[in-house]
């Protein structure tokens, strides 16, 4: 499954986690890696730039938080991001550069690359957004499958075992996922594509294209 390599999704000079995804094919494999990476890189942090906060908690000061919200470590927000009010970082979170995470949103286990927006009542767990990535208002990753058992990523008749029982979705660099939308464990959507509102995706989407529904999926026409 070549769209769903690292390499094919993301940009990864766009994010602080760059090392974090040496060694790896595929993002998912990681995740698994996150909150050890995290207390690594923060203890390298430069004072002049972010200031540690409660436990394995590193803010960049020029970060706005609002008094609401709540950070669990282990955590990095990056410099310039906007966390509003009563947001909810549960741990193992590497928030980029310029990222907005919003109103009521929940992030657990990963990892937001620079400029992505999450920014209004969205869950995102165990799962990575790449560069300028947006989610629209109430979409979601589902991160464990009903039946519990581990998460196969799908592309037509290919499989891949990933061997994890939490996986969110990888989103890749400028994806737009439309609100109300679903994202269910094991989903890999490729870079600048869209997913319509209300979707409920479970599939490899390719890059470049719009995901209708499921069976219907368009690739995007050059723009003149």
């Amino acid at each position: 499954m070549e769209s769903c390599k690292i390499k094919n999704l993301y940009n990864l000079d766009e994010t602080i986690a760059k090392s974090l995804f040496d060694g790896a094919e595929y993002p998912w494999e990681v995740l698994p890696k996150i909150s050890a990476f995290i207390m690594e890189l923060g203890a390298t942090l430069s004072e002049e730039e972010y200031e540690k906060r409660g436990e394995d908690v590193w803010i960049a000061k020029s970060a706005t938080v609002a008094p609401t919200a709540y950070i669990h470590g282990p955590a990095i927000i990056g410099k310039n991001v906007e966390i509003r009010h009563c947001a909810f970082i549960r741990g193992n979170a590497i928030v980029g550069e310029g990222a907005v995470v919003g109103n009521s949103t929940e992030l657990k286990n990963v990892v937001l690359f620079n400029k992505v927006q999450v920014p209004h009542y969205n869950y995102v767990g165990d799962s990575i957004l790449g560069y300028k990535a947006h989610m629209g208002a109430g979409s979601i990753t589902s991160n464990v499958k009903s039946d519990k058992k581990l998460v196969v990523v799908k592309d037509g008749t290919e499989r891949i075992e990933t061997g994890l029982k939490k996986f969110g979705a990888m989103l890749g660099d400028e994806v737009e996922v439309g609100c109300g939308s679903v994202l269910n464990p094991g989903t890999v959507i490729g870079p600048h594509s869209n997913i319509y509102p209300l979707s409920s995706v479970r599939e490899v989407v390719p890059a470049n294209s719009i995901y209708k529904k499921r069976g219907e999926i368009a690739e995007k026409m050059d723009e003149f």
